[in-house]
């Protein structure tokens, strides 16, 4: 008889298998579970190679799965000053004036709109602190950036430009360029002439990332971008990757024929604990940058405009990767975005069940909600997004929705309750990638979503588990302990269904194994 690998006794296992709910043991062989039960049904797999990891009552889940984040290209994201914390102008101007330069450039990521206390972005308002210094600050979305003049006349920008999407090179009513840039195409470039971190530099973050990943428990990720596959073919070959990575590439508007065919000729491409599966669509960009696809416009007029100029050539595109066997996911954050993509996937018939997906929801009228199980088109949400409101509605978000679409926030337990597959994630680098966090934000969503109860603690495990392996097409081999299925394994000290949301948001990671090995564990 083989033997196992790796052995976890001593365990409280909660196994997501309807078979089999509970045991205390687990054995793993060539990365896939072997046997689950007690430890009597397990002791014919222990061998003079075999690890055996005690776990002594702690608490083990199927693999967490973060089922949206950018873990390659937020290395690019989140370089320079980290301006999360910054929550006034003053705030921002302090942190720039003492912001280390980046090869001559004042680099800063993860700015909240928030910051500039309703005022239009604008680069006059910090470009006094610079000393001279180019910048290029990322907002918290990734859909917009802050560029001062001389990152401006850098990249060559003296006025408005043309894209195929939906993006813009703000200027004021008297044509001065604000240095607000919106949507991927005016930010690339800037993104192309500021300083990128070396292949070194961004190799060694790359595994420092997955590590740090890992050890809050997270074995996979949902990566809604192309990533670098050059990068993450040669630290695959080279180590394990912490954490299972699956691809989807972007398609963006104007993709011709010979796009598509590329992006269907990507699918399957991988190597250990990673895969090109899907493809990444936008249909609107964010509420914040008024650029999310509204049904009515917001307060400066602005959301009624789709990502993609013509709506209609997303259809297209769609139903092409959909003919070729390739899953796709739709960034759809406003209403009309949404109900865009819903009728899409309607309109494929039987066959489109359970093949696509949208991301965010952010907000989402009575009606749309049941379209979701109807249609077979899994939600992806990010609970964390929501700490970026306010309860009050005096945040930028809010404000510019109004009250009415702003009690629709990130309505969560309504979708689950409508019967739909709701999978969950952080979006790093847009909000962490803890994913306890991701849990505990759930059950307890803040801001304007507060209002509104979250989900259970057994529906938000599944949102991380089962459901995010439904949302992959990965049913049959994620998700759950079983035999058969992925060692794709998450120990915690606390139960997370049982455990209170705040115990569960700090609770002490003993063990991650993905892909059968261990890639944390608990010091």
């Amino acid at each position: 008889m083989p033997t196992a690998d790796l052995i976890v006794t001593g365990a409280r296992v909660r196994t997501l298998e309807p078979a089999r709910p509970s045991a205390t043991a687990v054995a793993v062989r060539d990365g896939i579970v072997v046997a689950v039960g007690e430890e009597a049904d397990v002791r014919d797999w222990r061998g003079p190679g075999t690890r055996v990891v005690p776990l002594g009552g702690g608490h083990l889940v199927p693999g967490l799965v973060d089922a949206h984040s950018h873990p390659v290209w937020g290395l690019d994201m989140a370089t320079g000053t980290d301006l999360s914390r910054v929550t006034d102008l003053a705030g921002l101007r302090a942190a720039l004036a003492s912001a280390e330069r980046v090869d001559g450039w004042v680099l800063g990521h993860g700015l909240d709109h928030n910051a500039f206390g309703g005022r239009p972005v604008d680069r006059a308002l910090v470009e006094d602190v610079l000393a001279g210094s180019p910048a290029f600050l990322r907002l918290y979305d990734g859909h917009s950036a802050l560029a001062d003049g001389k990152a401006l006349a850098a990249a060559g920008v003296s006025g408005p430009r043309h894209f195929a999407q939906r993006s813009e090179v703000v200027c004021d009513a008297d044509g001065r360029l604000t240095g607000h840039l919106v949507e991927h195409a005016a930010m690339d470039l800037v993104a192309a002439v500021a300083p990128r971190p070396s292949p070194a530099t961004r190799r060694a973050r790359l595994l420092e990332l997955l590590s740090a990943m890992a050890a809050t428990g997270l074995t996979g990720a949902h990566v809604m971008d192309a990533g670098d596959p050059d990068l993450v073919t040669s630290v695959a070959e080279e180590t394990v990757l912490p954490v299972r990575l699956r691809f989807a590439p972007w398609c963006m508007p104007g993709a011709d024929a010979a796009d598509l065919a590329e992006l269907i000729e990507a699918q399957g491409r991988g190597g250990r604990h990673w895969l090109v599966g899907g493809v990444k669509f936008f249909m609107d960009g964010t509420v914040e940058g008024g650029t999310a696809w509204l049904e009515r416009a917001d307060c400066h007029g602005r959301g009624t405009d789709a990502f993609w100029p013509d709506p209609d050539g997303y259809g297209t595109a769609v139903r092409t990767l959909h003919a070729a066997g390739v899953r796709t996911a739709t960034h759809a954050i406003g209403d009309a975005a949404v109900r865009h993509v819903l009728a899409t996937v309607a309109a494929l018939g039987p066959g489109g069940r359970g093949r696509h997906r949208i991301e965010h929801i952010e907000t989402a009228p009575d009606d749309l909600l049941p379209r979701f199980a109807e249609v077979g088109v899994a939600a992806s949400m990010q609970p964390p997004h929501t700490a970026y409101t306010r309860a009050d509605g005096s945040d930028e978000w809010s404000r510019r929705l109004g009250t009415d679409r702003a009690a629709h926030a990130w309505r969560l337990r309504d979708l689950r309750d409508a019967g739909a597959t709701l999978a969950l994630g952080s979006d790093w680098p847009i909000a962490h990638h803890d994913v306890r966090a991701v849990l505990a934000t759930a059950r307890a969503p803040r801001g304007a979503a507060a209002r509104r109860p979250g989900l259970t603690g057994l529906e938000a495990l599944e949102g991380c588990t089962t459901h995010a392996a439904r949302a992959a097409g990965e049913s049959d081999r994620a998700g759950r302990i079983a035999p058969g299925y992925r060692a794709d394994l998450t120990a915690l000290a606390v139960d997370p269904v049982e455990a209170p949301a705040d115990e569960l948001a700090d609770a002490p990671v003993l063990l991650t194994v993905t892909g059968g090995h261990l890639v944390h564990r608990a010091g």
